[in-house]
């Protein structure tokens, strides 16, 4: 039988290490690719060496983890690092398989007789196909303190559970979600055309305020948003765009499903579970409960309960509980909203969204709820259900569980005219929030200001609030505005 030689794996590290050549650098088409606004801080991590930590990369197929390494990569050359002091590979190159990280290492330390106390940058993409790759690496960390090690994996709670158990104080995970609104914007240069900024809120913890300057021309890009912008090489690519669904789903879902779920869980029925996933899909934003999904999905609950945890480990959906009209949480958690982490896999898989789709009022409060993805306030949201009542976001204190913010998300003006369609809103502050009684409300194209039931209501169209949060957040966590 064959077996595969060193010098092939050798011809395969020089084909996937371009920059070992001096002059190189990256790939043409990674190089013109505009980069995530995390590019900044990513790279401040890997330049970090005050501590002896490796970074973990974790999020979603195709959000652009491969892509803002190789910018890494060519901004390490432009500071001055010598192209063989850094070694890339990919742990899902068929070649590779089975080889250990220690192996791997090596033997590029002899191709250029590399020494233990060197300076080397050293990245491993996909790591999640190796069998306990967190062990290897940690030993790596240990035995080269010197060096830097990345690795990416999109199995995002997959890869934490176990940075986490064996990667104590070795390991910083750094989260990559998808695209942003803002970010989205940025990517095809429609930002300053679109958008400005307005003021720094007093009531909104210095966040910054911003408005439409075309309010029908975002609402547009926010609906391509809907359909693709999630996905940087779908926003960069007409041919994707013009078929996002072939692209999305094929390359992104089903890969996850049929191959990357089964192999780390040990999956047999990726039938059951591709039903379950596309029954969450279609229903996203709605709330269920495990009977009903158990039903409409053909799947037993108990399953169900485990198949939604690796679901949400593969970064494909979140889940939201709810509270009642007093902010009480529920002692039996059976029922639940389910959101999408992009809104575009909805498209991919059911067709294009319109502005005046039936289902673009859930889909609208999915992107709304995929920007706050990218904050750790994300673990304080809630929605309120009570009766004929509910609040769509709720903001709950962690300290003290109380909620000092809620959000009601619509994709039509009506409230604005119709007060009554804010009852809901009203009542719910004055069972809960004592001082600041103020509400958002989002609408579909009005900006304006009214006081109704004693609550002060701001509504704003949901394009802006999108932009707005996403901005927001990647402002306060030192993300925003990184150069193309």
């Amino acid at each position: 039988m064959l077996t595969i030689s060193q010098n092939e794996i050798l011809d395969r590290f020089e084909f996937d290490n371009p920059w070992w050549t001096p002059g190189s650098g990256i790939e043409k088409r990674f190089a013109e690719l505009p980069r995530r606004f995390y590019f900044s801080p990513f790279l401040a991590l890997i330049q970090d060496r005050s501590v002896n930590r490796a970074v973990v990369v974790m999020g979603p197929r195709r959000v652009g983890k491969t892509v803002m390494v190789f910018h890494a990569i060519q901004a390490l050359l432009d500071a001055g690092i010598s192209g063989q002091s850094i070694f890339y590979i990919s742990i899902e190159t068929p070649l590779y398989t089975g080889i250990p990280l220690e192996k791997m290492l090596g033997m590029f330390q002899k191709r250029f007789e590399h020494k233990k106390d060197e300076s080397l940058f050293i990245f491993f993409d996909e790591v999640q196909y190796l069998r306990d790759w967190e062990i290897h690496l940690k030993s790596l960390v240990d035995s080269y303190p010197s060096y830097s090690f990345v690795v990416t994996g999109s199995a995002a709670a997959a890869l934490k559970l176990k940075s986490q158990e064996s990667g104590a104080g070795r390991f910083t995970d750094f989260i990559l979600p998808p695209l942003t609104f803002s970010e989205y914007l940025n990517f095809i240069n429609r930002e300053n055309e679109l958008i400005e900024k307005i003021e720094i809120s007093k009531t909104r913890s210095g966040s910054i305020n911003y408005r439409a300057l075309n309010i029908d021309e975002l609402n547009k890009e926010f609906c391509n948003y809907l359909n693709f912008g999630g996905y940087p090489e779908a926003v960069m690519s007409k041919v994707i765009q013009a078929d996002p669904g072939r692209y999305i789903k094929s390359d992104i879902i089903d890969k996850v499903l049929l191959r990357d779920l089964p192999s780390l869980y040990g999956i047999s029925d990726v039938q059951e579970l591709n039903r379950l996933f596309t029954t969450l899909a279609y229903n996203t934003g709605n709330e269920i409960t495990l009977e009903g999904l158990s039903m409409s999905a053909g799947v037993a609950k108990n399953t169900i309960k485990r198949y939604l945890e690796y679901l949400e480990a593969a970064f494909l959906i979140r889940r939201v509980h709810r509270i009642d009209q007093n902010a009480r949480h529920f002692k039996r958690a059976i029922k639940f909203k389910v959101y999408l982490t992009n809104p575009s896999m909805r498209s991919a898989l059911f067709g294009h969204i319109e502005e005046d789709s039936v289902a673009i009022g859930h889909l609208v409060e999915t992107a709304i709820y995929s920007q706050w993805l990218h904050s750790p306030s994300i673990d304080n949201l809630y929605y309120a259900r009570w009766g004929a009542g509910e609040v769509d976001i709720v903001y709950v204190e962690q300290d003290t569980q109380k909620p000092t913010w809620i959000v009601e998300v619509k994709w039509t003006d009506r409230a604005v005219s119709n007060h009554s369609e804010l009852d809901n809103c009203a009542e719910f502050i004055g069972n809960t929030i004592k001082n600041a009684k103020r509400a958002l409300v989002t609408t579909k194209t009005v900006s304006e200001q009214i006081t109704y039931n004693g609550v002060d209501f701001e509504f704003i169209p949901s394009s802006t609030y999108a932009y707005t949060v996403g901005a927001n957040i990647l402002d306060r966590e030192g993300k925003k505005r990184v150069p193309t």
